[in-house]
């Protein structure tokens, strides 16, 4: 088997880099066939896959780098259900190798890519928005958390603490700061085409295909990879302390039974905000809009998990 390394070296502020330079070696001391691309800059992994892709035939592609860089592969693959995805976790949130159970450890990441012994079908998401369509791997959000998904990719505190080896904090960090200055809307939510329902101060709403987001908050636990489901969680109508202090409480899962918080599930899920808000997917954000529309597509991916 030919392994096609795609490695983002930039991400955890320069970790990927140095991971490749330890597992590398390894691939050539065990004489393993495989090809490297490097990325150079934001948007490159994807112009990778779709080239990498665009033959048409199956591939086994390992990514390198975080989420985004995950992100980033999905949406360039010209057809998911030819693709063996494996996965070396380096990023700052790390929330996709959460919710596969894929190990952290590079080299133990890295055996259990060669050793391929369990796969999972994982549900490509889609968010669509004034006709424009971006894939998930991991969630997608409306309002708050994608306010803090990009100001995330901005802040020096994701630079500091991930020299500390504490990325995944700084989405706490800064959903503190962002939680001070967010000012809620109102929102109409439907599923599955059913009844609307309405929210008059909704902080956000984030549509997920795993349980975590932003370095480890399950603000859908129950969430499984392959249902064809996204689940929802709405956050909405409390005052800026309670949700303040329902944000730890989210790191456990725990926070499902307060008042504020709703859940659902559904394989198409429109929301509707009286107002423009940011919108992210797997971290990633994009324009702000007033609608958008999430779903779960007949295209699901290969996943090595070990």
């Amino acid at each position: 088997m030919n392994y096609i390394f795609i490695v983002n070296p930039h991400a955890r502020t320069g970790l990927g880099g140095m991971t490749w330079d330890l597992i590398e070696p390894e691939l050539k001391k065990r004489q393993i066939a495989y090809s490297t691309y490097i990325t150079e800059k934001s948007g490159h992994a994807e112009k990778i896959a779709r080239e990498i892709t665009a033959d048409g035939k199956e591939h086994t592609i390992v990514v390198l780098g975080g989420d985004g860089t995950v992100n980033e592969v999905l949406n360039g693959m010209k057809d998911p259900g030819k693709i063996t995805l494996g996965y070396i976790p380096i990023g700052s949130s790390n929330d996709f190798a959460r919710g596969l159970g894929i190990r952290k450890e590079p080299l133990e990441a890295l055996e259990v890519v060669l050793a391929g012994k369990k796969t999972v079908e994982l549900d490509v998401g889609v968010i669509s928005r004034n006709g424009k369509k971006r894939k998930f791997a991991v969630s997608a959000g409306i309002g708050f958390d994608a306010g803090v998904c990009h100001q995330v990719c901005i802040s020096r505190w994701k630079i500091l603490l991930n020299k500390l080896n504490l990325g995944k904090l700084s989405y706490a960090v800064v959903a503190l700061d962002r939680l001070i200055k967010c000012r809620p809307a109102a929102m109409s939510v439907q599923v599955d085409g059913g009844k609307e329902e309405r929210f008059q101060k909704v902080y956000f709403a984030a549509f997920m295909n795993l349980p975590c987001e932003g370095g480890g908050f399950r603000f859908c636990p129950e969430a499984l990879p392959s249902d064809g489901k996204l689940d929802l969680l709405v956050a909405a109508d409390v005052p800026k302390l309670k949700v303040l202090l329902l944000l730890p409480v989210a790191l456990l899962g725990r926070h499902t039974g307060f008042r504020g918080v709703t859940l659902r599930r559904g394989s198409r899920i429109r929301v509707r905000s009286e107002k423009p808000l940011p919108i992210h997917t797997d971290g990633e954000p994009l324009f702000l809009r007033r609608e958008a529309e999430a779903y779960t597509g007949e295209e699901k991916i290969r996943v090595i998990t070990g």
